[in-house]
C-alpha cells in the first residue's frame, strides 16, 4: 500500500445534479462512495477519517465550495484528502493541476498509487475525454439538423410549467415532513431555533437544498408557511 505522510484523512464526496437539477444529497451515489472510502480505510492500518465534506455539483465545474473547504481543512490539520474515484474531483485539467500544486496530499480509492505527480497526466486524459464527448454531441446535433430534425422542445412553455408544478409539489411534500418533525421536536420541549436545528440534523431530516440545518433556516421555514397551513400540515 502507498505510504502517506499523514495518518488522518479528510473524505470528500460528490455527485452530479440529476436531469431535473435535483441537488439532494440523499443518493445511492454518495453511499457507494462512502462504502469505497470505508473499505479503503479499513484495509489500512492506524488510519482514520477525521472529517468529511459532501456536495452536489457538476464534474466540469471547478468552483466547488465543499472541495475547497476540504482542501483547506487538510492543509490546516495536516491530513490527506481521500476520494472514492478520480472523476469525483473534476474533469477539468486546470483544476486538478491546481490541486496537485496546492501541496495537499490526496489519494483516490480506485487508483491508490496515483499521487500529485501522476495525476497531472490523468487530469489531461480526463479533460480530453470531456472535450471529445462535447465534440461528438455537437456533431450529432449538426447531422440531425441537416436531416430536418427539429431540435429543442416545441412545447417548452408547457414543459416548463409542468416542471415548475412538479417542483412546487415536491417542495410542499418536503415542507410537510419538515414541519411535522419541527412540531414533534417542540412537543418534546425543545423551543430555540438552534436546538431544533440540531434535532432535525440528528434525525436526518433533509433540507430543501441538501445542506445543514441552521437556526436561521428553521426560523425562515416556520415563518414562510402561514400558521393555519403549518397547523394543517403538522396534524396530517
Amino acid at each position: 500500500m502507498r505510504t502517506f505522510s499523514y495518518k488522518h484523512f479528510v473524505a470528500y464526496y460528490r455527485i452530479s445534479p440529476d436531469g431535473n437539477n435535483n441537488r439532494n444529497l440523499n443518493s445511492y451515489g454518495i453511499d457507494a462512495q462512502k462504502d469505497a472510502v470505508n473499505r479503503f480505510i479499513e484495509s489500512s492500518q492506524s488510519f482514520e477519517v477525521i472529517k468529511s465534506f459532501e456536495e452536489v455539483e457538476s464534474g466540469a465545474n471547478s468552483q466547488r465550495r465543499q472541495l475547497i473547504e476540504a482542501i483547506e481543512y487538510c492543509r490546516k490539520k495536516k491530513a490527506t484528502l481521500v476520494i472514492a474515484k478520480l472523476d469525483r474531483l473534476s474533469r477539468n485539467a486546470t483544476f486538478l493541476l491546481s490541486l496537485r500544486d496546492s501541496g495537499v496530499e490526496f489519494v483516490c480509492c480506485d487508483m491508490p498509487q496515483a499521487d500529485r505527480f501522476t495525476v497531472g497526466i490523468l487530469a489531461l486524459v480526463a479533460e480530453r475525454e470531456r472535450e471529445l464527448i462535447s465534440e461528438r454531441t455537437k456533431a450529432g446535433l449538426a447531422v440531425a439538423k441537416k436531416r430536418g430534425v427539429k431540435l429543442g422542445n416545441p412545447n417548452w412553455r408547457e414543459s416548463q410549467q409542468k416542471a415548475t408544478d412538479a417542483s412546487t409539489k415536491s417542495l410542499e411534500s418536503l415542507w410537510a415532513i419538515q414541519l411535522e418533525a419541527i412540531g414533534q421536536v417542540k412537543d418534546a420541549g425543545v423551543q430555540s431555533y438552534a436546538e431544533i436545528a440540531r434535532c432535525l440534523s440528528a434525525r436526518g431530516i433533509p433540507t430543501a437544498r441538501g445542506g445543514s440545518w441552521t437556526a436561521t433556516l428553521v426560523r425562515n421555514l416556520t415563518k414562510k408557511v402561514p400558521a393555519s397551513e403549518r397547523l394543517t400540515r403538522t396534524n396530517r
